[in-house]
């Protein structure tokens, strides 16, 4: 994803999009003070998904839905 701050948007836009409307680009942010604040997008298409990329980072153990008396009597207002 290419980054441009306000100025560069401003002054070339036409450019920018037709950048997007080309492929050149899948989507531009638009950056005030050096942090992205706007995403421009082709229109009528959403960006890519990429399925998959947190495969692994997240384990849910066996008993994670198991009665915790603990977590119930904070619930309860008995703790």
């Amino acid at each position: 994803m290419k980054t441009v701050n306000m100025h560069e948007a401003k002054t070339a836009l036409s450019r920018l999009v037709r950048d997007l409307r080309e492929g050149v680009e899948p989507e531009i942010a638009i950056a005030i003070d050096g942090v992205p604040s706007a995403r421009l997008l082709p229109y009528g298409s959403p960006p890519p998904r990429a399925l998959g990329v947190d495969r692994g980072l997240v384990r849910i153990e066996p008993d994670f839905d198991a009665p915790n008396a603990a977590i119930a009597d904070l619930f309860e207002g008995r703790a």
